[in-house]
């Protein structure tokens, strides 16, 4: 039987249209899909987004110099030149042995290039570096992504393994897949020129001068070229000098009658590595770590295919002995985030289908279905235009928004439904039910988009890192809403009558049974409830205000803990160790080797070598954490340490990494001579310590006295541990002053110094490269001269007269020591006094509170000019809440208007967003019966549920309006017939956007632990929410007009009822009666 044709007050409009031509409906629905499928292989893949993390790199080495030297020649001048440039927020510097680091925060707003470029140009304006200090790098940080790394390890020599490390170097930039290598652990290569003091005397020469010497001598220089009859011929000086022979070579005192004196007579040429205290071991064996790295459009597991293939190839030419490792692979990591939350993707979409199926007739639950494939191809077609990579976050987005996807397509298509029910062709119910609430639908989307917006502003690093999801939920909602609107009413309306034969049949007939049972609980106890809650509304409202409260009292009194961003449990474990600077190597050694039979020992009881994929030991650096890289100093020297243990995944062992780590750590007990010792597991981003107070005082006695102060109170806080004082005494320093003796001999302080520095430190001649490696070439005395501190005394300065005197009587030598390191923020010397937190224990806000009471805010009147914040994370937090703040705010103006729109309304907008603060008190309700803390993904969720929760209120207003204005039913009869007609609607909604988050919820990894407070916000909030809009709601819109009813009494014009109406007398039956005629 042919279709009926619609009235022709449906047969016109972009709805109608799309409806009666399902070929238009079904091209665009298949050029999302094929779209999204073919975009999908093109889009970039990571763990974690690659971020600019809106900060300026100013790196300065200065070979030799002290910290104080650093600062006072470099960071003073280089702050000076970057503080006043626009775009710039804070300035961060350390001087540290060696080398100056500044660091120029952008502000969220600023143009990171031209940022960049006027950093650039303000430091090479600076004319007052001193002369031995090297270029200025100027760089955007950057977060990179290493995929995986290998480690080439054996008992063979340093030099050995160094140069087998190059050679795997080399063969895995042989594959086309693989761009950037990097090798870790491998002290650099240099030239040594060590010429004895007698030598010196003898042929009256000095380290300077021999430096200048070699540099005159081994060059490269291009001369042009002869243009011949023949061609052109090139001419090229070719002196460079590539290995020890060649330097001995080096004529450096020539005789009268010709005779040469070379370099090779009178010092010792040696290729070596620099004078470093670092060394690496795994598995107890010597080892070089070479680091892979993603770059560009690479994708993390085809990376890591490539090193695993080349790595075969390397084993094949490495000797017996030494092997090649895999360590750290982030393509592992990748693919088990993917996995676990494509399961739980899976999950929802197939709960979301159960569920709608139950309640609509399956074809119409089918098309609603439709429309989650359809919007993600479509988001996922987009994300390569939008500068969106696949990664965890994105996927999670994906999870977040496959609920609400269907919300749209649930009340275009439940109307449908309803509208077909009621014995209206398909078609015409299609075009009229779509129209009906298109409006709703539009405005309701639209405020989910404004809710999610806030999140895209946050700044900061986390700002940065979770800027994707509103991208992706956004992208997705917005091609729903097209897809709800223009395609789904052309599936329906094409629909032919359900069969009543064979399986479908079967089926069919459960369902409607379902369906009629939802009917009647609608009219047997929905509908008696909200006339009850309508009735005694007052009291409704009373009892909605007392969880309100209590609510509020349960966070305010800190029965619910915040931490900013939870650690994020890893495949690897670290343990750093710091000794006071200075300590030699070997303490160091001791140290480190007690942190190895503990975490050997653990190992043993926990299964051994079936849980243990390798044990990486470090001397000369921290190591540590898996965050995004700084622009700050990485500490290194031989008082610092790590060992690192590499666990089989989280799915193959029984215990948490952060178990491993706290069980390690109470193993090893208390270690006297370290300056802190620190565990960490986390391998997510982290925005810093949980506490960290940052004090600043002109005078460095002062600093040490008040974070001694600090230090001493957080000791004595339950659950803190690893404090640091972040003061250090440095190593000895010898200050030396110029005599009076030596100004008569014509010495001046640079002759001394650069003298001095030529001695001990050397006289860099030149650099070059050799490969892919930079070598130094350094003069200086041979190792056995610069051992003894003696030999500083007796060092013989050479005057300009050719004379010589000893360095103790050219100058006075005054012992001090020296800060192993200066750090400064915005012009001001600072000290970071640092703390971290056994989970489940205590909460950052607490123990800085308690902090702040009994401490912090008496240091000023203590210690006159100090000054205190706090730093790390806290710094973080308080920008990221704060933005989040002042967003979710501008959220709920924006709100408030697209509802005053479509209601042409001031007060039914806000008796629609009166449902947001109850959708807080379901999430906060559910983090409680999770046992969860509340984090910043926590707050994100909060702020996107002020957009999801009013679409179901949006939903009943408007359909309470309808009865009101259209049908003229009284307002109580009105919200009440609203509530029994939208209820399946809004029920559906809740349930689909719940049950789609469900499986996350529940989720038990530990490697999703992080984004579940977000899908426990979006998901109890959601379902709480739903419950007040089902009742409170309703009561308030007859407050309101109570309200109203006040204001028309006193201005004495007629009143509306809100009272329901009486009840119809019962009709009584007519019986036969006599008639009298």
């Amino acid at each position: 039987m042919a279709e009926p044709e619609p009235p022709s007050s449906l047969r016109s409009g972009a709805i109608a249209w799309m409806a009666r031509n399902p070929v238009a409906a079904n091209l665009l629905m298949f050029f999302l899909l094929v779209g999204g499928l073919l975009m999908g292989t093109q889009v970039k893949q990571e763990v974690f987004p690659e971020t600019e993390l809106d900060l300026v790199s100013i790196s300065v080495p200065y070979p030799g110099a002290s910290p104080a030297e650093v600062e006072q020649g470099i960071i003073l001048a280089v702050e000076e030149a970057v503080r006043g440039i626009d775009g710039v927020k804070r300035v961060v510097a350390t001087a540290a042995e060696g080398r100056g680091y500044v660091s120029a925060e952008l502000a969220v707003d600023a143009d990171k290039e031209k940022a960049l470029a006027d950093i650039k140009s303000a430091v090479d304006r600076i004319t007052s570096l001193p002369k031995e200090a090297e270029r200025p790098v100027v760089s955007l940080v950057t977060n990179r992504s290493e995929v995986l790394s290998v480690v080439v390890f054996g008992h063979q020599d340093v030099g050995v393994l160094r140069n087998l490390a190059e050679q795997a170097r080399d063969q895995f930039l042989t594959d086309p897949r693989i761009t950037q290598v990097d090798l870790a652990g491998a002290p650099a290569r240099e030239i040594s020129i060590e010429v004895p003091r007698e030598q010196l005397r003898v042929h009256g020469l000095t380290l300077d001068a021999i430096a200048q010497k070699v540099t005159q001598t081994s060059l490269q220089m291009p001369g042009g070229g002869v243009k011949t009859a023949t061609g052109e011929v090139l001419v090229r000086t070719n002196e460079r000098r590539e290995d020890e022979r060649g330097f001995a070579d080096i004529p450096v005192v020539t005789g009268p009658a010709g005779t040469e004196i070379r370099l090779g007579d009178i010092a010792k040429v040696h290729k070596e590595f620099a004078e470093t205290d670092e060394s690496a071991s795994f598995d107890g064996q010597p080892g070089i770590m070479i680091r892979v790295f993603r770059i560009g459009e690479q994708k993390p597991l085809e990376v890591a295919a490539a090193v695993r293939e080349q790595s075969e190839r390397v084993q094949a030419f490495l000797p017996a002995g030494v092997k090649i490792a895999q360590w750290r692979d982030m393509s592992e990591i990748y693919a088990q985030r993917v996995d676990l939350l494509m399961r739980n993707a899976y999950m929802g979409l197939a709960l979301v289908m159960i569920c709608l199926g139950l309640f609509l007739e399956l074809r119409v639950a089918f098309w609603v279905t439709m429309g989650i494939p359809t919007s993600f191809m479509g988001a996922l077609f987009l994300m390569p235009s939008l500068g969106v990579s696949v990664n965890m976050i994105t996927l999670f987005a994906f999870i977040v928004v496959l609920g609400m996807v269907v919300d749209d397509a649930i009340v275009v298509g439940e109307n449908i439904y309803e509208r077909t029910q009621r014995g209206e062709g398909y078609l015409e119910a299609a075009i009229g039910g779509t129209g009906e609430v298109g409006v709703p639908v539009v405005f309701s989307v639209l405020t989910t988009v404004a809710a999610f917006m806030p999140i895209f502003f946050v700044p900061g690093f986390s700002g940065k890192l979770f800027s994707v999801i509103p991208v992706i939920v956004i992208s997705v909602l917005l091609i729903s809403l097209v897809e709800s609107l223009f395609v789904l009413p052309a599936h329906i309306g094409h629909m032919k009558p359900p069969k009543t034969t064979g399986l479908y049949g079967a089926v069919h007939r459960q369902q409607q049974k379902v369906a009629r049972g939802l009917t009647r609980f609608i009219d047997r106890f929905y509908t008696p409830l909200v006339r009850a809650a309508l009735r005694w509304r007052y009291l409704t409202l009373a009892i909605g205000v007392a969880m309100l409260i209590v609510t509020v009292g349960y966070v305010r009194a800190g029965l619910i803990g915040f931490r900013f961003f939870p650690a994020i449990d890893g495949d690897v474990v670290t343990a750093s160790i710091e000794l006071p600077y200075g300590a030699s190597v070997e303490q160091t050694r001791k140290v480190q080797a007690r942190l190895l039979t503990a975490a050997q020992a653990l190992l043993e009881e926990h299964g051994g070598d079936a849980i243990k994929r390798g044990l990486f030991a470090q001397i000369g650096a921290r190591g540590g954490g898996f965050g995004p890289p700084g622009a700050g100093l990485q500490s290194s020297g031989g008082h610092l340490a790590n060992v690192q243990v590499y666990l089989v995944p989280s799915d193959k062992r029984d215990f948490d990494s952060s178990t491993f780590a706290a069980e390690w750590r109470e193993r090893v007990g208390p270690v006297v001579e370290a300056k802190s010792l620190q565990f960490n597991f986390n391998m997510g981003p982290s925005a810093g310590r949980p506490v960290d107070v940052e004090i600043s005082h002109a005078d460095e006695e002062v600093l040490t006295r008040a974070a001694d102060d600090i230090v001493a109170a957080l000791r004595g806080y339950g659950g803190v541990t690893d404090v640091e004082n972040g003061v250090a005494l440095g190593k000895p320093q010898l200050d030396l002053t110029l005599r009076p003796e030596a100004t008569n001999l014509g010495l001046t302080a640079t002759d001394i110094a650069r003298q001095v520095r030529g001695a001990f430190y050397g006289s860099e001649a030149l650099r070059q490269q050799d490969g892919r490696n930079e070598v130094r070439v350094l003069v200086r005395l041979p190792d056995a001269e610069r051992r003894n501190e003696n030999d500083i005394a007796d060092l013989l300065i050479r005057t300009p007269a050719g004379g010589e005197i000893p360095l103790r009587e050219a100058a006075d030598i005054k012992r001090g020591r020296s800060w192993p390191s200066i750090e400064r923020a915005d012009g001001r010397r600072i000290i970071h006094v640092t703390a971290d937190l056994r989970p489940g224990e205590t909460t950052p806000a607490l123990v800085l509170a308690k902090l702040t009471d009994e401490v912090l805010s008496k240091l000023p009147d203590e210690y006159p000019g100090l000054t205190w914040g706090f730093g790390g994370e806290n710094r973080e937090q308080r920008e990221s809440l704060g933005s989040l703040g002042t967003g979710s705010l501008m959220a709920l103006l924006a709100i408030y208007a697209l509802l005053a729109i479509p209601f042409k309304s001031y007060i039914q907008p806000l008796i629609v967003m009166a449902a947001i603060p109850f959708g807080l008190v379901g999430a906060i309700g559910g983090h409680a019966m999770l046992g969860l803390e509340l984090s910043v993904m926590s707050m994100m969720g909060m702020v996107a549920l002020s957009g999801v929760v009013v679409n179901d209120s949006l939903v009943m207003v408007d359909a309470t309006n309808e009865f009101h204005l259209r049908q003229g039913a009284s307002h109580f009869e009105a919200v009440a017939a609203a509530g029994a007609r939208r209820f399946r609607p809004i029920m559906l909604t809740s349930i689909t956007t719940f049950f789609g988050l469900a499986p996350m919820i529940l989720e038990p990894s530990v490697q999703a632990r992080f984004l579940i407070p977000m899908a426990v916000s979006l998901g109890f909030g959601v379902m709480f929410a739903t419950a007040v809009t089902l009742l409170i709601v309703p009561a308030l819109y007859l407050a309101v007009e109570d309200v109203k009813n006040m204001l028309r009494w006193l201005r004495e014009q007629p009143l509306e009822s809100t009272e329901p109406d009486p009840p119809a007398p019962p009709t009584r039956a007519v019986e036969a009666i006599d008639v009298e005629v």
